[in-house]
Formats: structure tokens, C-alpha cells, sequence
């Protein structure tokens, strides 16, 4: 049986009228030195092109979060509700079925949280590699040309700035390899997302960062302190959430104070967010904190109740004055009023 070997414009062409909006191939030799836990050949040997597609998240899904109002449409829409879960991989897949119908083999691969740490067991094969290995998305979207990775650790584009989420297929067709971007060419360096940011990212005069290197080109970003993130995003921040001194009046908690790690944080967030206790005449719907409980229920699975304040609404609106990205929008900046923070206690006592 012979098969035909497609193009890559001709798969690029087929993904992006399946509704995806970015496409990009990288080759295995972008990928020398990568750790073995996210290498594609550790998913893959003898894979020969990684092609890495993304699909937009819609400016609108914050808009209720910006003005203070409206929260589940982040979490729905774009986090990793629908967006992620399935607007994002039912294209993907329909391209690696696209692919295998000539013949050659694709993994289409769902967009986790890269394996971080040790790993729990020994290979599974003599010689193998551990399992649970992941691919460092951002990093192959990078390598594959599409963007590069922000100051504040988020994939910028030049046609959406911080706004996509991506997923990959590893193929072993061999695939030509786009050009990379250059460095700092989407990111400007001005630190907008440190101002809008609760206070995970450093600035770049700290010097905390992290760099990679891909062919002769060297890319750096901050090494954001992920225990205050995911304070903040998760739902443990007062000053970013209206929901928590609702439904515990007199709590205080300073997230800024804190040193924990992702996984602490994580480990605080989830159950105070989503955990369940007795009905009550002042606690009736038998949630911690009500409002987290059903945006989690609401965003299937996923709950962004901080929204991204400076990695992404603050960078995209920066990017969108200076015209540094090409999505620009009729109605102006998506920034137009003070903006709201909380104090440590969740009440709304001064404007950021």
C-alpha cells in the first residue's frame, strides 16, 4: 500500500479550517538538551516534527472580571473549561487523523501541567524513561515559531499577545521547521505585568529569571514565585476575590507575606475553595466559599478566580495601545476605569 506524503502548508491549511488559529512546526534538534521528562522522543522515539497549534481565548471571557462583577466566563470559556477541554482538542485531534490517513503516525498531546520534580517510580522498561512525562508546552510553542515566552512566563503571539492556549501533535513525519522569533520582539520588557500582578512576578531589575537557548537564539523570563500565583489565582488571595470575606467575614490573610510552594499553595487553595461542611442557617449551601465552589463547578474543573490580572489582562492591554500585536478592537483599551484590589481582608478599600 503506498501512501502520500502531505506538506506542511497542506496539514497548516487543514488545521486552521478545523478552526484553530496558530500553527507552527519545530524539529527535533530544537529540542538538544532538553530534559528527558520533556523531551517528544520520550513520548515519542522516533518522532521527527512536533507542529504546535493554538486557538485563541476571547478578550470578552475577562471583561466581567475586570469590572468586578462577573466571574464565570473566564473559567467556563477559556481557562481550562471548554476552551482547553474541547474548542482546543477537537481540531487537534481531527489534524492528527488528518496526518495518520497518510500514513504516518501522530500523537496528539493534551496540554497538562509539565511534570515538575523527581520522579515517583522507576521506569517501566529496562532502559526506559519514568513515567509521566509531559511536554513543556510553552517551550515547544517557542520552538515551533509561533511566539515566545513573556516576562511574566506566558506565551505571547504577535497576532493575540498573552491570549491562547496550545496544544501540540508529535509526528514522525518529517516536517520543515518554522523560523523562530526573535527575543523580546513581542515582549517588550515594560512590566506591565508586574504592575498588574498581585505580587508573584519580579521585576527585571531583581535579576530572577529563568533562560533557555534554542539554535543561536536565547530566550528569558522571570522566575515568578508560583506559590504566590497560585495563592492568588486558585483563590486564596482576599484581595482579589470578593467571595472569600463574604463567606468568611473577618478573615485576613496577607498572600504577599507568604512563602510557600506551588504545591502548598495549591494544597491551601482547593479545599478552602471547593470544600463542603455542614448546612447551616449561616452557611446554607454547605460550600467553604460558595462562590469558588461553583465557578469550579461551573468551569469544569477549573477555577481562575484571580484571572489573570497582570500576566495577561495587564500585558494584553499594554500590547494593544502600543501596537504591539496585531487583534486590536473597536471599542479602545480593555482597560477604562480605576482598577479594583481588595486589602488583605477583602474589602474594598483602595484602587490599583
Amino acid at each position: 500500500m503506498s501512501f502520500r506524503e502531505p506538506g506542511k502548508e497542506e496539514i497548516r491549511e487543514f488545521a486552521l479550517s478545523r478552526g484553530l488559529d496558530l500553527f507552527g512546526v519545530a524539529s527535533m534538534e530544537r529540542f538538544r538538551g532538553a530534559p528527558e521528562r520533556m523531551h517528544p522522543e520520550s513520548i515519542f522515539p522516533g518522532a521527527r516534527s512536533v507542529i504546535v497549534v493554538g486557538r485563541r481565548i476571547v478578550r470578552g471571557g475577562w471583561r466581567g472580571i475586570e469590572e468586578g462583577t462577573y466571574w464565570p466566563n473566564y473559567s467556563y470559556f477559556d481557562y481550562s473549561g471548554l476552551l482547553n477541554t474541547f474548542f482546543l482538542q477537537m481540531p487537534l485531534y481531527e489534524t492528527a487523523c488528518f496526518i495518520e490517513d497518510s500514513g504516518y503516525e501522530a500523537v496528539p498531546l493534551y496540554s497538562g501541567i509539565t511534570v515538575e520534580g523527581p520522579p515517583e517510580t522507576g521506569p517501566l522498561r529496562k532502559g526506559g524513561i519514568a513515567p509521566e512525562v509531559n511536554l513543556a508546552i510553552r517551550i515547544a510553542g517557542v520552538a515551533a515559531g509561533i511566539g515566545e515566552i513573556g516576562w511574566s512566563k506566558i506565551f505571547l503571539t504577535r497576532r493575540f499577545g498573552p491570549r491562547q492556549r496550545l496544544a501540540a501533535i508529535l509526528t514522525d513525519l518529517k516536517l520543515e521547521p518554522d523560523p523562530l522569533v526573535e527575543p523580546n520582539s513581542i515582549c517588550k520588557l515594560d512590566m506591565a505585568c508586574v504592575r498588574g500582578c498581585p505580587g508573584a512576578i519580579p521585576h527585571i531589575r531583581e535579576k530572577k529569571f529563568v533562560e533557555i537557548k534554542i539554535e543561536d537564539k536565547t530566550y528569558r523570563w522571570a522566575d515568578v514565585d508560583m506559590g504566590r500565583c497560585t495563592l492568588a489565582y486558585h483563590g486564596g488571595d482576599p484581595r482579589v476575590s470578593p467571595f472569600i470575606s463574604k463567606a468568611l467575614p473577618g478573615y485576613s490573610f496577607d498572600a504577599n507575606k507568604q512563602r510557600v510552594t506551588e504545591e502548598t499553595a495549591y494544597k491551601f487553595c482547593w479545599p478552602m475553595s471547593t470544600g463542603e461542611w455542614r448546612k447551616s442557617s449561616e452557611h446554607p449551601s454547605g460550600y467553604i466559599i460558595p462562590g469558588h465552589a461553583y465557578i469550579q463547578k461551573w468551569g469544569e474543573g477549573a477555577l481562575g478566580i484571580e484571572g489573570s490580572r497582570g500576566c495577561m489582562r495587564s500585558c494584553f492591554d499594554y500590547l494593544e495601545k502600543c501596537t504591539g500585536i496585531e487583534q486590536v478592537f473597536e471599542n479602545g483599551p480593555f482597560i477604562r476605569r480605576p482598577r479594583w484590589i481588595l486589602d488583605e481582608k477583602g474589602l474594598p478599600e483602595k484602587d490599583g
